[in-house]
């Protein structure tokens, strides 16, 4: 065991290496300012449809203009490192308090939503497992000579399996589990820049609530929503405000709030066990996290306004760390998916274990959460 003194110089040189890593990104963008390169015969418009259409962006530009005074510097490093020149963001959460720890590309994060791809698929396993539509054990035919058990249908995210779960329990239901678990609504607490995303009032024209409840068809979600939902599956059903302090005082006297608690108790061993099968031996393989880093999570991919989306939402859930990890990337070639929003994620918690990072501490010792009743709406 490390003593304290050691964990406490190697978060230092993790925060001076930030400063440094930023630092050299504001030069990069001082530099492209002043002198800005030659155009090719195409001009501008095509030097920027290439850097759309692979997906990825130069070193300073996801992560200029975020304002980012009060992010954990060691979460806000791995985070940049971990996401490379993706053109994409990365939101990462304390699930014990709602805490946002970092945000990387604040734009994206803040905007009106996208769809879900597949991450809606652990809120329809939490309908179907509360209403009795199925069992984790419940067989499910996917294909003229195939069924699957609900473990097996979240870890290799089978679309059909997800659809018959829709279909089953009806529009009304899909849609007050979405909400009830924090789609809809602003998912933070006084944050301006959030966006309340949307639930539809009625089952969407293109595939009904069977393609509702397999790639969220008619939801736009944030980054934000989907991590505050990861953390109530992480923490036993509390859904927590998130909550990102923009000043020292703030910082300082944090309090976590509570939203509202969530009766999906009973759901949620048989959800975390096909969220831990995705990373196993599932759709999210490429993360190359094993049963004893204790992750779970889900991939998404899809396709929406003529580019690709590639969604990975997780949870670390180890004695001295907790973080909800949600990732989110663009583009417009075949690997902006799910799976390397996974490999992204994994790369980020095996940086915060060689930080030998430990989460829990933002909130003071004995602090108690305050309650969605005096919290005003």
């Amino acid at each position: 065991m490390k003593s304290t003194m050691e964990m406490a110089e190697k978060k230092q040189r993790f925060e001076s290496m930030f400063l440094i890593w930023s630092l050299l990104a504001l030069v990069a963008c001082t530099s492209a300012t002043a002198a800005p390169a030659r155009l090719g015969k195409h001009g501008s418009r095509h030097a920027n449809f290439s850097a759309s259409r692979s997906g990825k962006r130069g070193l300073a530009n996801y992560f200029d203009g975020d304002v980012a005074t009060f992010d954990d510097p060691v979460v806000r490093l791995a985070a940049i490192r971990g996401l490379g020149k993706f053109d994409g963001s990365v939101v990462a959460i304390d699930p014990g308090s709602g805490r946002i720890l970092s945000i990387v590309n604040q734009k994206m994060a803040f905007s009106e939503g996208y769809i879900p791809c597949s991450t809606i698929k652990p809120v329809i396993a939490v309908a179907a497992l509360q209403e009795g539509f199925v069992t984790r054990d419940s067989m499910i035919r996917v294909s003229r000579r195939k069924s699957l058990n609900l473990t097996e249908a979240l870890a290799h995210s089978n679309n059909a399996y997800f659809e018959e779960l829709g279909r089953r329990m009806g529009f009304d239901t899909v849609s007050k589990y979405a909400r009830t678990m924090g789609l809809g609504e602003l998912s933070g607490y006084e944050i301006s820049q959030e966006q309340p995303g949307t639930v539809p009032s009625a089952p969407p024209a293109h595939g009904g609530v069977g393609r509702m409840s397999s790639f969220g068809e008619g939801i736009l979600m944030t980054p934000l929503q989907l991590g505050a939902l990861a953390a109530s599956v992480e923490n036993g059903g509390v859904l927590y405000y998130l909550q990102y302090p923009q000043t020292a005082d703030r910082a300082e006297h944090f309090e976590p709030r509570i939203k509202r608690t969530l009766d999906i108790q009973g759901a949620l061993p048989d959800l975390r066990e096909g969220m831990r099968a995705a990373i196993t031996r599932g759709t999210a393989r490429r993360s190359n996290l094993t049963d004893d880093d204790q992750v779970a999570g889900k991939t998404g991919s899809c396709s929406a306004d003529g580019s690709r989306l590639g969604w990975f939402v997780s949870y670390m859930d180890q004695p001295d760390l907790k973080i909800v990890l949600v990732i989110l990337l663009r583009g417009h070639t075949y690997s902006v998916r799910g799976p390397m929003a996974a490999g992204i994620a994994g790369r980020i918690y095996r940086q915060l274990h060689q930080a030998d990072y430990v989460t829990g501490q933002a909130a003071p010792a004995g602090a108690a959460p305050v309650l969605a009743a005096s919290v005003a709406n």
